[in-house]
């Protein structure tokens, strides 16, 4: 089991989240203007790294606002949570750079 700590309401078991995808993911400026294969690279394709992840997370049992959190992939660990808005935090020298997946 994992848990996750909410930045408004602290720590909670995981079955009170939903995962939400990759955070930091910008939307286009223009959407019309995308190519069809452009939205779809938009929409479905994401990276995915072995190591540390920035994700985005509902409290939907709680609170019901999203937040961020990093967390290691190899091992589930989070390494830390924020709110939106807020910069992805540095972790320092003792996390692994991510590697992508092969």
């Amino acid at each position: 089991m994992m848990l996750l700590t909410c930045p408004w309401c602290g720590p909670r078991n995981e079955t009170e989240f939903h995962y939400g995808g990759q955070a930091h993911v910008a939307y286009p400026e223009r959407p019309a203007d995308l190519t069809d294969e452009e939205w779809a690279e938009f929409l479905f394709f994401r990276d995915n790294t072995r190591g540390p992840f920035a994700e985005r997370w509902a409290h939907s049992v709680g609170c019901r606002r999203w937040f961020n959190a990093v967390r290691d992939t190899r091992t589930y660990e989070v390494l830390a949570v924020y709110r939106p808005g807020d910069p992805r935090p540095a972790l320092g020298d003792a996390v692994p750079a991510p590697t992508p997946a092969p």
